[in-house]
């Protein structure tokens, strides 16, 4: 699971962070002050550090400089500072974005999937092999032993994001925002739909599917084949 560090002194936004960000599966770590972040850190090494500047003990870019000197975990600075020059000293210590106070939370989670999707390794497999199907996702193309197979876009995005997480449970409300957004995390039907579709078209036994299997009431899981 992915773990996310939360540094703000503000404990509304704070709570209101760790809340949205728990919401969509992620793992959190949340601090009030840069003490505390950076103790955090050091336990349990975060995969990305949301942080605020303003903070009641160091200057948030204390923290920026601090994990960069061991970690190339993206890092996303939220501040209520608008002008250039607080901009360029925190992405010059080794922030990855700026996002300004108040900014709406959408908008704070689109860039912190981008800053992930910019993060992932670059030795990682853009290519997803099983003995029924192949996908590739740089190409965004799903192949079997017949050919290319045709998919919607909300097909795909269902697929990609189950393959990017093999093994793993993603969660039905995490499916939803991600593929629909934060006002469809109720609606589980979607799921059912698009998902039965899916199968239809990727499993060599639909109804008994190997691939995308179903954890009842949970969520969904992607089960790569075993390597012989």
């Amino acid at each position: 699971m992915t773990r996310i560090l939360i540094v703000d002194d503000d404990p509304h936004l704070l709570r209101a962070l760790t809340i949205a960000l728990t919401a969509r599966g992620y793992q959190t770590d949340a601090a009030p002050d840069a003490t505390t972040a950076l103790q955090a850190a050091a336990t349990s090494a975060p995969d990305l550090a949301v942080i605020d500047l303003g903070l009641p003990d160091l200057d948030g870019i204390n923290i920026v400089e601090s994990l960069r000197g061991w970690s190339t975990a993206p890092i996303i600075v939220l501040s209520a500072r608008h002008d250039e020059t607080a901009k360029i000293n925190a992405l010059d210590a080794g922030a990855d974005d700026y996002v300004t106070k108040p900014f709406g939370m959408g908008e704070l989670l689109a860039r912190i999937r981008a800053a992930l999707r910019r993060a992932t390794p670059a030795d990682e497999q853009p290519v997803i092999t099983t003995a029924a199907f192949t996908v590739d996702l740089a190409a965004k193309r799903v192949t079997t032993a017949v050919g290319e197979i045709r998919l919607t876009p909300t097909e795909w995005h269902l697929l990609e994001v189950l393959v990017r997480n093999p093994g793993r449970l993603v969660t039905q409300r995490q499916l939803l925002q991600e593929v629909w957004g934060p006002r469809y995390e109720k609606e589980t039907n979607y799921l059912r739909v698009h998902l039965a579709n899916l199968r239809r078209k990727l499993e060599p036994a639909p109804s008994r599917p190997r691939y995308v299997i179903t954890e009842p009431g949970i969520g969904y899981r992607f089960t790569p084949d075993t390597p012989a």
